[in-house]
């Protein structure tokens, strides 16, 4: 991720930094970034990172006050709760970041699932939101947050919608799958799935917090347009695994977790135009046949 020198002293705040923000910091070490974490075992691996820690819980709101004029950027990787209607979280860290005049900028990491079902058609940004799943409205209301806060206090509000993340070192990578003989659909009754490689969403995330455009959203995923068994029977390939077994969607109702059926019962194809355009990121890992022969 090359800038502009303008660029190079930015102070940057992320929230919520797991996988994917922990892949970012080595690319920002010419910013002045702090983290805010809710766990206070992880501020001496942050510091070995570069990075300021803060303790903070986005569920404890008067735990965010000093957070207000901190930083001119903000990277909010941290997602709802895993219930209710709405992101009381995004709410919290709205509040706290307008009592200071220090943002200028916002990068909110989402989900393409606020698109819902498209029967297989290709999306692109301006597509409707359908949200199917309670995740989904969730994340649907925190981009609506973002939006209104954005518009309010005159911040350039960027949305990210993101699809499957994997890496060969994220927990649940594609052979991982495979190698636990997970079923996928036959063909006849098989889902269009959508991909991103974790380094190249954390560059994605990167580029974003300097080159996104205000109220506009970016589809951040690979080139490949394979439907979900076509995708995992290439990993079994690749990596010398058996297929895994397919399966009919009566057979998947009966077996299968009410969220993994969640992921069988969407299909789209993602277009990743504007992000190539606007972001400037050219993919490290355009398919995940790319990422498996470099062992990554």
């Amino acid at each position: 991720m090359s800038l502009p020198a303008r660029f190079r002293r930015s102070r940057l705040l992320i929230v919520g930094c797991g996988d994917v923000g922990s892949r970012l910091l080595p690319r920002l070490r010419h910013q002045t970034v702090r983290v805010l974490t809710s766990s206070p075992d992880r501020c001496a691996a942050l510091r070995a990172a570069g990075v300021t820690p803060l303790v903070g819980n986005l569920d404890t709101p008067a735990s965010l006050r000093r957070l207000a004029a901190l930083a001119s950027r903000v990277l909010m990787l941290a997602p709802p709760p895993g219930q209710g209607a709405g992101d009381p979280r995004s709410r919290a860290l709205v509040r706290a970041l307008r009592r200071g005049r220090a943002v200028r900028r916002l990068v909110y990491a989402s989900t393409t699932g606020v698109y819902g079902d498209a029967g297989g058609a290709w999306v692109d940004e301006t597509r409707a939101c359908a949200p199917q799943t309670d995740r989904a409205r969730r994340r649907v209301a925190a981009e609506q947050t973002w939006r209104t806060a954005g518009r309010e206090a005159g911040w350039s509000v960027s949305i990210l919608r993101v699809p499957g993340i994997y890496a060969g070192d994220r927990e649940g990578g594609p052979a991982a799958r495979v190698r636990r003989g997970a079923p996928v659909l036959r063909p006849e009754d098989d889902v269009y799935t959508n991909h991103i490689h974790a380094e190249d969403l954390a560059r994605a995330c990167g580029l974003a917090l300097f080159r996104g455009r205000s109220q506009r959203v970016y589809q951040v995923c690979d080139d490949s347009q394979r439907r979900m068994g076509e995708h995992f029977e290439a990993v079994a390939d690749a990596c010398g695994l058996p297929r895994p077994p397919r399966i009919s969607r009566t057979q998947a109702l009966a077996e299968l977790s009410p969220v993994q059926m969640s992921f069988l019962s969407e299909s789209r194809r993602l277009t990743n135009a504007r992000m190539k355009k606007e972001l400037r990121l050219q993919l490290l890992y355009p398919d995940v046949l790319d990422a498996l022969k470099a062992g990554r």
